[in-house]
């Protein structure tokens, strides 16, 4: 018998995808492989794989143009050698340090417009 809400929506027949994304984001805290996870809690493994691969591809990180206008008054008050972080739409965010390195920077450009060609 069911014990606790997480234990009640993981032996459901059917997820809805609010379970689904309420069972992906404690496998991602746990920070277990899906088969340790699954077997942990009577989950069948392929049924976590097909719900990540379902929610991955219907949440996956668009890019939006951003443009870069010309420094503010404020500017200065910025320290040169400062890092800087680029925000995504996903939540994830991409911290630059002010040493980066530019070819670096335009192969990661690269890869991640083939990879959003795919």
């Amino acid at each position: 018998m069911p014990t606790s809400r997480f234990d009640s929506l993981i032996s459901r027949p059917r997820w809805t995808r609010e379970d689904a994304r309420e069972v992906i984001a404690a496998l991602e805290r746990s920070g277990q492989s899906v088969s340790i996870f699954a077997a942990d809690h009577g989950i069948d493994p392929q049924r976590v794989y097909l719900w990540r691969r379902r929610l991955g591809e219907a949440e996956r990180t668009t890019f939006q143009e951003i443009v870069v206008r010309s420094p503010s008054a404020h500017a200065d008050a910025v320290p040169h050698h400062a890092p800087f972080e680029i925000a995504l739409v996903s939540g994830d965010v991409v911290r630059v340090p002010p040493s980066f390195d530019a070819a670096a920077l335009a192969r990661l450009l690269d890869v991640l417009t083939q990879a959003r060609s795919c």
